[in-house]
């Protein structure tokens, strides 16, 4: 006796689907793996950017001035953008504090993106804003590859799904303790140490460099 069409097609619609669910499963499992490397890699990136540029803008070297004038933009932008910089790097890099993070790359976005933006507007080549688009793309993948825990429950981006299990596991509510900050707060002074150290050497590269874009004379 023939079986009905339904259970044929049953029969044979069913492996496929139990592949495509065992495919899906492999991937996040994969992402699961590689997602904490990738916000690591660029968050460490833009965080040093931003810190470095904090103390550039902050003690005004001459490549800050330089460029300023060069855009055409006011010389107390510097001391803005190196308060607000300062303060993305801590958010950034703090444990928890979702809602904070979120206007901290925001902005950060919003800083790298203006200065490629800037820089077509004067008619700079490739040269010049490659790297402020370099560190915006960061920026994009820190956010997005970022752990529940940095992230907003509310508005579905802190709902990750576990990779062996395939249930949503949401964040829990923020919880701040003294010793999550030792880390962050131990790093950030270790990279103001290095910026601050190294701003000779700095200093004499980006003379050198804006001497070559003809940005000033020799």
């Amino acid at each position: 006796m023939n079986e009905p069409a339904e259970s044929r097609v049953r029969t044979t619609t069913t492996p496929q689907h139990s592949t495509a669910e065992n495919a899906d499963v492999l991937t996040r499992r994969r992402w699961s793996r590689i997602r904490p490397i990738v916000f690591w890699a660029t968050t460490i990136v833009i965080v040093a950017e931003l810190t470095a540029g904090s103390v550039w803008n902050l003690l005004t070297i001459e490549w800050v001035e330089v460029q300023l004038h060069h855009l055409g933009y006011p010389h107390f932008l510097a001391y803005i953008l190196g308060v607000w910089q300062a303060a993305a790097a801590v958010a950034i890099l703090a444990p928890k504090l979702p809602l904070i993070k979120e206007w901290a790359y925001a902005g950060a976005l919003f800083l790298w993106s203006g200065a490629v933006a800037s820089h077509l507007s004067v008619g700079d080549g490739l040269e010049s804003w490659w790297v402020p688009l370099m560190f915006g793309m960061c920026a994009v993948a820190s956010w997005a590859s970022r752990p529940a825990d940095r992230r907003l429950p509310q508005t579905g981006l802190g709902r990750t799904r576990a990779a062996d299990t395939g249930r949503d596991q949401v964040a829990g509510p923020p919880e701040i303790r003294a010793r999550a900050w030792i880390a962050p707060v131990g790093f950030l002074v270790v990279l103001y140490a290095v910026s601050y150290l190294t701003l000779p050497a700095v200093e004499d590269a980006m003379h050198e460099q804006a001497v070559e874009l003809g940005w000033i004379d020799d």
